[in-house]
Parts: structure tokens; C-alpha cells; sequence
């Protein structure tokens, strides 16, 4: 099966392949869930969002409010949905009457009725301002995130952001951008820079100005802006969980892009240790997902890089050592090129420092890969805690994973819920274990479903590197009800979606 150059997912995103037999799986019997959840976890308006593939591996995005009344009803709110199987984008659809439930382990599912159709989510709730988001019906496939929304105010969308989007152009090829614009208090855009990769050739350090300042939404409705950029004029719908954080979603139907879009406000490239997560694919190897540590200096040089790479289901027997210098940037948006040293596959990327972490795209021509990378807090994964998982991988076609586990001191156990591009599977029992983390925060898990590596954020979040030969994929887990953590590092889904990628698979792991 052909593949496209690859494309974002974001957080993020996804998927799985009938070819390893996830719709064959028999009924197994599960434990009973355990944990402090209910219906009254989602309680307010939140923020959800999803991207990955159709059911005929189209790209598809969404995004949009809910307001759940904690008792299981959903009384309002408003949709985007955009995909180019779609017809045309259905920009700020009503959301009517709909149901939902949580369970004791913070899984739940909202379905969400909508002039447009109905679109049924499945989430897991790390607490009850923040969740893990999958589609989960049988138009498809997508991950993203929920998010309890803040009171934002016009005023307060003047500063400076840093972005990073992906998709499709006009031509359904690959397509991703990063980069940095500053807002006045009128939602004009008084400075901006912008990277694009399409389909691998990129076009760097680009002008960005707006047509149409950006402007709030009245109720739960969505905000509006209008770029000038190298491609034309871009109109995004966009929703904002609070002052830092916006999820975007282009409306024009030129372009299909969609992502988040973060405060800079404080940000700059951290010193020290990092952790991070790229994916992405190229039209001859099909997908590939990258994951590792690494050491910065605060200006874009990195040292003591040690790299995992799953390239197309072959899987790196250990980490590869890799390097990073800073080369020519710019003075806006803190953007750095930085040029790679023994990095596979890419070669150069360009970098944007936020309050969501690094934002990290390729911008050289071998491939088309995005992700991000965070300060390290920590180096350790506790025991006998309660975890929530999102893991978004492909194979012959896209998979999107939703799980709530639980750690004992060498294992862990709970339940997942699969999408195979609209084949759903629900409450299948997770078993595995896991080793224990080395001086850098890196370590393993294996499991009935999935075997991968994972890196120590801080004691909350944890990015996973999907690492057996049946399918390419990356998410992450996080602790579930965890402490307040001010300035906590909150890692955003961020995978490139190769489009109907083909993985060659490599050994006997099979989906149960």
C-alpha cells in the first residue's frame, strides 16, 4: 500500500491496523475497575479536540465545547468538524441534548448529538479539568484532549504565541507548520514568523500577518482569526481552554490544518534535561516515530542526546547517540534552527520555545515529522498509582488507544478501548509490566497490546514511544488526580499522520 508523506497528528494522535487482528479479538474477562470517578468528574464547559483518519484514511479533525451538567447530560455547546472526506467544513455546529458517563477508573464516553451527525468520544479523566480523548465511532479515527475551560477575555489575548499545526494542503499532501505570532489587544497580529513543510519541501522563516483580527466567540462558540501567510489567506475557528492554551482548526477548506496554539509568556528554551517525542513518515519508508532524552544548553545546542526510533516496525535495539548545534533563527518568537548530528532521520529542525514545551518540527527534505519536547522534573514512575494513556499508531491503518492502568512495583493492569479506523473495541483487559527507569528517566513497558519506551516528564506525565514491530505510534500517560504542580510541563499529542502508512510487521506480537 502506497504511503503519503506523513502528517501531524496532536496530540497529538493514533492508530492501529486491522492487519494485526484487533477486530478477531475474543471477549476476555476484565477486572473490576477501581478508582474515585463519577459522572460529577465533568462538570462545566470544556475544550475537547480530535485528529487522525476516516474510515477511508481521509484526513479528519475536530474540535469544540461541551458543557456536561455532572450528572451525565450534555446541554449544549459547539462543533467544528473538517476532514477531506467531509464535503466542506461544519463550522460551529450546535451541540443538542447528548449523553454521557464516567466510570469509577475515569474512562467514560460522551456522545455528541449535532445537526452534522452524531460523534462519539472516549475519554479517560487524569482529573476532572483534564482528559484523553479519542474518537470513537464508526467514522473513523482521532486523539486529542479535553480540557475544563477558563473565563478568557478579549484583552487578554494580547501577547505573544508560539503554534504548531498539521495536516493536509490543497492537494491532500502532507502538510505541517510552526511558528509565532504576538496578538495587540485588538487580536491584530503585530509581529509573527512561520515554518512550513510540505510534503517535504519546506519553506522557512516566512512572514505571518493577519487579514482579520482574531476575535472571541459569544457562548460556547469559537473564536475567529484570518492569517496572510506564504499559503494564501488561512481562516481558523479556535477555542480557547484559557489565557495560555487555544486549540485551532482551519475553516477555509483550502488547506485542512489543525493543533494548539500556546502562550510564550515567560517561555524560553530550558536549561538542562529534556524528554521528547517526534512522528512523522516519508513517502518511501512509510511512518516513523522517534523518542528520546537529551541535554540543553538554553540556546538551542543539545548534548547527550539518546535517541529510540521505530522506522516503518523496525525498532532501534538500543539508543542512538545524537547531538544538536544552533544555526541561524531569528529574532521573533525565540525560533532556532538547530542542525542535528547522528538524528534519524532528519537532519534540521526548527524549534519554538511555549508554555507547552518545545514545539519541534523538520524542517530539512528527507522527511516531515513534528513533536515536542519538555523540561525533566523527574526520573521515576510510581507504584501503586492510577494512570491514564492515549497512544496513537499506525500500521495498514490509523489506531487510537484510550486505557486507565494501574502500577504495582514491577506490573501494571487495567482496562484500553481500541479504534481501528472505526472498528471499535471497548473494556479489553491490560496486562504487562514495566522496568524501572535509568539515571535519564527513560524506561519500558510490555504489554498484551503494546510494548514501548517511556520518558519521565516529571512525577505526572510520561511520554511513550511505541517500540514492537507490528505498528509505529507515540502518546503518553499521566498520573491520575495528581497534586497541583505549578508550571508542570502538560505534553500535548504530537504525531505526523503518514497517510494509509503500510508497517511491515517484524515479529509475533499480535493484538489479543
Amino acid at each position: 500500500m502506497s504511503v503519503r508523506n506523513g502528517i501531524i497528528l496532536l496530540v497529538a494522535l493514533s492508530t492501529l491496523s486491522l492487519l494485526v487482528g484487533c477486530g478477531s479479538s475474543s471477549p476476555k474477562a476484565v477486572p473490576p475497575p477501581s478508582g474515585g470517578f463519577s459522572n460529577s468528574s465533568l462538570s462545566g464547559t470544556y475544550v475537547f479536540s480530535s485528529s487522525g483518519l476516516d474510515v477511508s484514511g481521509g484526513f479528519l479533525a475536530i474540535a469544540g465545547t461541551l458543557v456536561a451538567n455532572g450528572s451525565g447530560s450534555i446541554t449544549g455547546g459547539s462543533i467544528d468538524i473538517v476532514g477531506v472526506n467531509t464535503g466542506g467544513a461544519a463550522t460551529g455546529q450546535a451541540i443538542n441534548s447528548s449523553p454521557y458517563s464516567v466510570g469509577v477508573d475515569g474512562r467514560g464516553q460522551a456522545r455528541l448529538n449535532t445537526a452534522a451527525g452524531v460523534v462519539t468520544l472516549d475519554f479517560v479523566l487524569t482529573s476532572s479539568s483534564h482528559g484523553l480523548v479519542t474518537e470513537f465511532d464508526g467514522s473513523g479515527s482521532g486523539s486529542g484532549t479535553i480540557d475544563l475551560q477558563a473565563t478568557v477575555s478579549q484583552a487578554q489575548l494580547a501577547q505573544s504565541y508560539a503554534f504548531s499545526l498539521s495536516g493536509v494542503d490543497t492537494n491532500v499532501n502532507p502538510f505541517a507548520t510552526a511558528g509565532s505570532f504576538t496578538l495587540d489587544a485588538s487580536g491584530n497580529v503585530t509581529a509573527g514568523v512561520q515554518d512550513f513543510n510540505d510534503a517535504g519541501l519546506t519553506y522557512l522563516n516566512q512572514s505571518l500577518t493577519s487579514v482579520v483580527a482574531a476575535t472571541l466567540g459569544s457562548g460556547t462558540g469559537p473564536g475567529s482569526v484570518t492569517f496572510n501567510t506564504t499559503f494564501g489567506q488561512l481562516t481558523f475557528d479556535f477555542y480557547p481552554i484559557d489565557p495560555t492554551h487555544f486549540k485551532f482548526i482551519e475553516t477555509d477548506f483550502t488547506q485542512i490544518l489543525v493543533g494548539d496554539v500556546f502562550s510564550q509568556t515567560g517561555a524560553s528554551i530550558p536549561t538542562g534535561p529534556m524528554v521528547f517525542t517526534m512522528g512523522g513518515g516519508t513517502s518511501t519508508s512509510g511512518p516513523i516515530a522517534v523518542g528520546g532524552v537529551m541535554t540543553s544548553d538554553g540556546t538551542g545546542n543539545f548534548t547527550g542526546g539518546l535517541e529510540d526510533v521505530n522506522d516503518s516496525g523496525v525498532v532501534s535495539t538500543a539508543p542512538v547517540p545524537f547531538s544538536g548545534t544552533a544555526a541561524s533563527g531569528g529574532s521573533v518568537g525565540g525560533r532556532v534552527i538547530v542542525n542535528l548530528t547522528g538524528f534519524f532521520p532528519a537532519t534540521q529542525i526548527v524549534i519554538y520555545p511555549s508554555t507547552g514545551g518545545l514545539l519541534m518540527m523538520e524542517t530539512d527534505l528527507t522527511n516531515i515529522s513534528g513533536g515536542a519536547a519538555f523540561a525533566q522534573t523527574g526520573t521515576s514512575l510510581a507504584a501503586s498509582q492510577g494512570y491514564g494513556l492515549n497512544l496513537s499508531a499506525f500500521n495498514s491503518v490509523e489506531e487510537d488507544d484510550i486505557a486507565e492502568f494501574t502500577t504495582s512495583s514491577t506490573g501494571l493492569s487495567g482496562l484500553v478501548d481500541l479504534n481501528d479506523e472505526g472498528n471499535t473495541l471497548f473494556d479489553k483487559k491490560l496486562t504487562g509490566s514495566y522496568s524501572a527507569t535509568d539515571s535519564t528517566g527513560r524506561g519500558t513497558a510490555t504489554t498484551n497490546y503494546f510494548n514501548g519506551t517511556f520518558y519521565v516528564v516529571n512525577s505526572s506525565a510520561f511520554l511513550f514511544l511505541e517500540t514492537d514491530s507490528n505498528q509505529v505510534g507515540v502518546g503518553f500517560f499521566e498520573l491520575q488526580n495528581p497534586p497541583p504542580t505549578p508550571g508542570a510541563a502538560q505534553p500535548s499529542l504530537s504525531i505526523m499522520h503518514p497517510s494509509r502508512p503500510s508497517v511491515r510487521p517484524h515479529g509475533s506480537l499480535r493484538h489479543r
